[in-house]
């Protein structure tokens, strides 16, 4: 069975706020090296897909130059390969890519022309670790025409953010309803549908051309009782940095706090690829403390680091204190310093004797300040 994997990375995220100024939410940092996009990526790799179109629009520069080649994933082949999709003028005409489905349609070229049989859709925003075959199996077992990703999700996640599916015992989808205040169910839909590559180039194009532009809203919901739509739950560990400042910081700090859950995201099933970048291993002079940390190549440790992920190439001179926080590539924390409850993003200064500290959300500085 030959499977094309798609990963919608184009979409904007406002609840990220600064941290998506300059780059699309699918290319936020996570974990002290990785990207968010890495997770969804690597599975597919490690599931046996070898062909991958990313469809990305919004703020794309950073997130084009994570993906390169796709070396780093074992996708710069001559046959299949990693594709960067973006929406491009025509002679017949100009679109921005206007929603899920329509994003798909303007590529169905690329659906066409493959030798693929099926389609896995998943988004570039979640961080959770998977192989697919499960899914495959469960897909063909129940004759299903379109298999969706589910999880039950606890009282950590806020479930009116999310889409919530109600299923009947056999696991067939009966309903979804997409971001309510009162969802029947806490059953949400990850973003991740298999499905029969012509039954989708149907689909769409029986959607898009009729100005209906979303799949999920616009292309599964209205066809649950016409096609055999099933959920197969997932168990794991997940989290979708679209979410917001909190949802990303929580994420973060879960994998300080859990040795079951780096074990699971960055051992089990795979490894996790990613870009590599020519940094020394870390040093620590004979000043600095550490604990509980996450500390990337090239970091330079001369001070108190507590709780914090700390990514490639970032200084923390003596005296400077960092607790639980955030601190991403090549900042900078002067002697003296006391960041806490924060979020710093790349290239940032913090000079010598400043008090950056968070109260009830932690603080974000965009890329290049200086405090």
């Amino acid at each position: 069975m030959k499977v094309l994997g798609l990963i919608l990375a184009g979409g904007k995220s406002d609840a990220l706020g600064k941290l998506v100024y300059k780059r699309a939410s699918a290319a936020v940092p996570v974990f002290g090296k990785y990207r968010a996009i890495d997770f969804t990526l690597s599975n597919m790799v490690n599931s046996g897909i070898y062909k991958v179109g990313v469809l990305t629009q919004y703020n794309p520069r950073s997130l084009m130059d994570h993906l390169g080649s796709g070396k780093e994933w074992d996708l710069d082949r001559k046959h299949g390969g990693l594709y960067i999709l973006q929406p491009y003028i025509g002679m017949t005409g100009e679109y921005w890519y206007r929603g899920t489905a329509d994003a798909i349609f303007q590529n169905t070229t690329m659906l066409r022309r493959g030798d693929e049989d099926y389609v896995l859709i998943g988004s570039g925003d979640d961080i959770y670790k998977m192989l697919y075959d499960d899914l495959f199996r469960y897909h063909f077992a129940k004759s299903a025409d379109i298999t969706l990703l589910v999880k039950e999700l606890d009282d950590t996640y806020d479930i009116t953010q999310y889409g919530t599916v109600v299923t009947e015992p056999d696991g067939r989808i009966i309903e979804i309803k997409e971001k309510v205040q009162n969802p029947p169910t806490r059953k949400a839909f990850l973003g991740v549908y298999f499905i029969n590559k012509y039954l989708l180039l149907e689909l769409l194009y029986d959607t898009v051309p009729a100005g209906k532009y979303d799949l999920l809203l616009d292309v599964v919901i209205p066809n649950l009782s016409k096609l055999r739509v099933y959920a197969y739950e997932f168990k794991g560990y997940w989290r979708n940095v679209k979410k917001g400042i909190n949802e990303y910081y929580k994420m973060n700090m879960e994998v300080l706090n859990s040795q079951a859950l780096r074990e699971e995201l960055f051992i089990k099933y795979g490894k996790v690829y990613t870009k590599l970048k020519d940094y020394p291993p870390a040093k620590y002079t004979n000043t600095a403390k550490v604990s509980n940390s996450i500390i990337a190549d090239g970091c330079i440790i001369s001070g108190n680091v507590k709780n914090s992920v700390l990514f490639r190439g970032v200084v923390v001179k003596a005296g400077a204190r960092v607790e639980n926080s955030i601190v991403m590539q090549d900042t900078v924390i002067e002697e003296g310093a006391i960041v806490k409850n924060a979020i710093i993003d790349k290239n940032c200064v913090i000079r010598a004797e400043q008090m950056l500290v968070g109260d009830f959300e932690p603080v974000v500085l965009e890329k290049w300040m200086v405090v």
